[in-house]
């Protein structure tokens, strides 16, 4: 067993402290926010059920969820539009600017609806963990990729920052844009949950992942203008959010590329 000098635990407690007294101190009442533990302990489940659940399947047949999936992914879409309305109107209403907007803190109607409206994005993300259990019971695996369970696994820890220290400013598109992709993909996903005769309707699920990717660009772009225009919003946020954006660009450009365009020169 290792042990833990005293100075190094002074550290982490030190750190720990800075970590929970130095978030936006509007949000710190609300659920999964104040401290990143529970976050934590929910990842540590996740990471449970992704080891154990396909394990625990392997003897068992696949579970018919249809209708829990039409349900949920529905669910899913009024949620994600509701999500893309709010974060519309509160940066419209609030005249955000689309280059360069920092945070405001203040408990100022538009403000506080800003700040809720990334606690929902971010709860959402939570949320999504599902899609996960819902493979596993269905006995996908070929679905548990590393894409998907890092996706899934780190916007958790990215929001919980995002609505802890800076629950609006330039965050917003970030939430506008993902909920507005996750309108189409879960109709596409709760579309294709009714039944194999929806088939012929989607046709351009290639379209979805471009549209996945289309997001990253727009992200990318965004920040590192953000960066080079020195705005008034956390460099730290934006070095993270630059660096996550271009990991996802080459995975979903990777998935893109092994889905549908090596296939074609196979079949050429």
């Amino acid at each position: 067993m290792v042990s833990v000098s005293p100075s190094t635990w002074q550290r982490l407690r030190i750190l720990y402290q800075w970590v929970l007294e130095n978030g936006d101190k509007r949000t710190d009442e609300w659920l999964l926010v104040y401290s990143p533990l529970p976050v934590s302990g929910i990842f540590l489940c996740y990471l449970v059920i992704l080891w154990l659940g396909p394990k625990l399947m392997s003897y068992r047949e696949p579970v018919n969820i249809k209708a829990l999936l039409i349900i949920y992914n529905f669910s899913m879409v009024c949620l994600s539009a509701y999500m893309f309305y709010e974060f519309t109107a509160s940066s419209w209403l609030a005249n955000y600017s689309w280059l360069c907007q920092p945070v405001d803190y203040s408990e100022n109607p538009l403000a506080m609806r800003m700040a809720r409206v990334c606690w929902w994005f971010y709860f959402s993300k939570v949320i999504e963990l599902t899609d996960t259990i819902f493979f596993i019971l269905r006995k996908k695996n070929n679905q548990l990729t590393f894409l998907h369970v890092y996706h899934h696994g780190t916007m958790i820890f990215n929001w919980w920052a995002g609505v802890k220290y800076v629950a609006g400013g330039q965050s917003f598109l970030i939430g506008l844009i993902n909920s507005f992709v996750h309108v189409v993909m879960y109709m596409y996903y709760g579309l294709a949950a009714l039944g194999p005769h929806m088939q012929k309707y989607l046709w351009w699920k290639h379209y979805l992942t471009s549209l996945q990717l289309l997001q990253f660009f727009i992200v990318t772009i965004h920040t590192a203008f953000n960066l080079y225009a020195d705005c008034d919003f956390p460099d730290s946020m934006n070095l993270v959010v630059l660096g996550y954006a271009l990991s996802l660009i080459a995975l979903f450009s990777n998935f893109y590329y092994q889905s549908y365009l090596s296939k074609k020169t196979k079949m050429a």
